[in-house]
């Protein structure tokens, strides 16, 4: 039986003074850590933090937050990261919706954690990673020297929960999917297994640890015992691109809008020698990025990879694949099961459109205290007690079992009586020379049902309607052809870096 906190713990004693975590000037060994979140975890049981509680993590990438995260695993409690980013509205809802019973969060937030307090009467412990607090809060400095570096003792089995993630609520309020022990090490264990890694892996994280995406990369880092290089986020690109090649950086995670920067920027400069792997998820790249990246970073494997929130990861293509099918996100992750299904339940064949539904130990419980959201979405499988999870994405399987995404079913555009996947029509906006980013929505049309709207972001200003309308009638049907095209600087985006459509429309 594992736990989550066992990733640090048995790195710490199989190499205590390794280098586990690059923070700006901070430099930690896996003892270090340790000993910080052993101290943390004693000053929440001390403070009545009990078995099954829920600790927010109110806090920017940063030491305290990697801390934090392992500290409350080790007090037996359900660590639920926010972004630092997030209004005080959201926040609110979160911390009510778990009732949280403790808060750690840095000096800047302090009057809106005591504000909190006021209001939720189950958040009864504040900590404040900085040197002053309020009355009544503690500060993570203070309990660093007070209090002692015993492990405390473990309560949890693995079917406890280890943590509830929000969802970005682009459907609606935010839901916690609920992580359990078992979920999370299996997840991290399947996806640690295709990449390869090794305790000589360097990481360079500069996603939220809020998002599952740049959780995990603490967590799989920790847990084969390599060594993290966390930066707060990618805003300045030349800071980051002299980190890789300072700190010899093997693996390097990306979304698309990362990859768009990149594929901008001169990287002749740089000494990418380093690096063994990229990978991506969040969305798909298409074909002409995957292509670009190759050639910016020929020495690197890339790896792009398919996921949501409720399964973690799903499905990875093969590096060896990226030139044969290199629209595709592959076949499932060790250990897991996939299929397409149509509305009525039946699996369907190759190259039939259909819900993609995913069956393994990475299956998360479902959402927190929503029964009716978490049956709609995890559903029962063959085997009396096992829950499948259904994606809400169309995929399609071709002959030889590799999964290409469609869209969401949700975002699918009905115009001219067709249905219009923008996945499609994006992919080919991006093969057009000079375009960096792209989104393709749905607009009402009292003759066609819905208009397809583009927004193009392009690199040198150059590009005309007339010319990406030409490219989108050269690749595709008449009905797939934009109505309506325009020109952007950028499109909105969450704070993982996700394009928000909910924006555009």
């Amino acid at each position: 039986m594992k736990l989550v906190q066992s990733f640090l713990e048995e790195s710490a004693v199989r190499a205590p003074n390794k280098l586990a975590l690059i923070c700006g000037e901070q430099r930690l060994t896996y003892a270090g850590i340790e000993a910080m979140a052993n101290r943390l975890a004693q000053a929440f049981l001390a403070n009545g933090v009990q078995r099954g509680d829920r600790v927010l993590l109110f806090l920017p990438n940063a030491v305290e937050m990697v801390v934090g995260i392992f500290a409350t695993l080790k007090a037996n409690a359900v660590f639920v990261p926010v972004n630092h980013s997030t209004k005080p509205d959201k926040l609110r809802f979160v911390a009510q919706d778990c009732r949280a019973a403790a808060l750690l969060t840095w000096q800047r937030q302090a009057k809106t954690a005591v504000s909190l307090q006021k209001s939720i009467p189950s958040l009864q412990t504040i900590v404040i990673a900085g040197d002053e607090a309020p009355e009544g809060c503690l500060t993570f400095a203070e309990i660093q020297e007070t209090f002692v570096a015993e492990r405390p003792s473990c309560h949890n089995i693995d079917q406890d929960l280890a943590c509830l993630i929000y969802t970005s609520g682009s459907t609606g309020e935010p839901k916690g999917v609920m992580s359990a022990h078992s979920n999370v090490v299996f997840a991290a264990s399947s996806i640690i297994s295709y990449l390869q890694n090794q305790p000589d892996d360097i990481v360079l994280n500069v996603l939220p640890l809020s998002f599952d995406y740049g959780l995990y990369q603490l967590l799989m880092t920790f847990k084969f015992g390599g060594t993290l290089v966390l930066e707060r986020s990618f805003a300045y690109p030349a800071q980051i691109l002299k980190r890789i090649v300072a700190e010899k950086v093997t693996g390097f995670p990306l979304v698309p809008t990362i990859a768009a920067i990149l594929l901008q920027l001169d990287l002749s400069p740089y000494d990418f020698t380093s690096l063994r792997y990229l990978t991506n998820t969040a969305a798909a790249l298409s074909p002409s990025r995957i292509t670009a990246l190759q050639e910016k970073f020929p020495q690197a494997t890339l790896y792009s990879m398919y996921g949501l929130t409720e399964t973690k990861r799903t499905l990875y293509l093969p590096p060896e694949q990226l030139a044969v099918r290199s629209g595709s996100v592959g076949i499932p992750i060790p250990g897991t099961e996939a299929w397409v299904e149509d509305e009525a339940g039946n699996r369907l064949g190759p190259n039939e459109i259909g819900e993609l539904v995913i069956r393994g130990s990475h299956v998360m419980r479902g959402y927190w205290e929503r029964p009716e959201q978490s049956a709609a979405r995890f559903r029962p499988g063959a085997i009396p007690g096992e829950r499948l999870c259904y994606s809400g994405d169309l995929f399609r399987v071709d002959s030889e079992d590799f999964f290409y995404f469609i869209g969401r079913k949700d975002d699918i555009i009905k115009s001219r009586g067709e249905k219009v996947a923008p996945k499609e029509i994006e992919t080919v906006l991006s093969s057009l020379s000079g375009v960096v980013e792209t989104a393709v929505i749905g607009i009402p049309d009292p003759v066609l049902g819905e208009a397809i709207k583009a927004f193009v972001v392009q690199k040198n200003g150059t590009l005309t309607k007339r010319d990406v309308l030409r490219h989108c009638r050269q690749h595709l049907e008449d009905f797939m052809v934009p109505q309506q095209i325009e020109f952007h600087a950028e499109l909105p985006k969450s704070s993982n870096g996700k394009i928000v459509k909910k924006e555009l429309k």
